[in-house]
């Protein structure tokens, strides 16, 4: 049995105790998306047209890297905001990423993943490297980390700061390429759930592309 396997329900179950109020605020904040979110199984989603800013980033290895570089290469995305000191919702999302990596790893439309540290002065390359292995990420699941001025412009960017880490709540954004909307899943999404979303986006964009 794998980490994940082990982990992963015993982490929502904890983290679904201890986010609830957050994750109730979290769904009915203003994210200035277009429509109303649509509730899932324990998630709600919308369509937001978020701006990817100008910074520079340092990957796990120690390399800095553009964030537009690695968001809009024209492959479709998959991001998350985590910290690795986190006991609540960050292991229940990285678990639910490499189970999402897991499950996309052979597909045709294969997305670049990213996981950025909103606790940059605590996660140095080292830490994400050693935070990855622990969660089996891949060669197409990047973890970066930065300055706080940059990452704190990133988060905001996003519309994932809320003043504090440990304010954090549980969101994933998916886009089909560059240039398209993003569409944003705040809270506990499934794996399944992400996959399926994810494969709808790339469907649509396929589709528009034949026409």
């Amino acid at each position: 049995m794998t980490f994940a396997q082990r982990f992963i329900p015993l982490a929502i179950a904890i983290s679904a105790l201890l986010m609830a109020p957050g994750l109730a605020a979290a769904q009915h904040h203003d994210h200035h998306h277009h429509g109303a979110g649509m509730p899932g199984s324990g998630y709600t989603r919308a369509e937001a047209d978020y701006a990817v800013p100008d910074v520079t980033l340092v990957d796990m290895n120690g390399k800095k890297v553009s964030l537009r570089s690695e968001l809009d290469t024209g492959r479709p995305v998959v991001v998350n905001f985590i910290f690795t000191s986190c006991t609540a919702v960050c292991p229940v999302m990285s678990v639910t990423f490499s189970q999402v990596q897991r499950a996309l790893g052979k597909d045709a439309e294969r997305p670049r993943m990213v996981s950025i540290s909103i606790d940059p002065e605590y996660d140095t390359p080292a830490r994400l490297k050693e935070y990855a292995a622990r969660h089996d990420a891949g060669a197409d699941w990047h973890m970066l980390t930065g300055s706080k001025e940059s990452i704190l412009t990133v988060a905001r960017a996003f519309d994932a700061w809320r003043g504090d880490k440990m304010n954090h709540t549980p969101s994933t954004y998916l886009r089909a390429g560059a240039n398209k909307p993003w569409l944003r899943l705040d809270g506990f999404a499934s794996p399944a759930e992400i996959v399926r979303e994810y494969r709808g986006l790339v469907a649509t964009r396929l589709s528009a592309l034949a026409r």
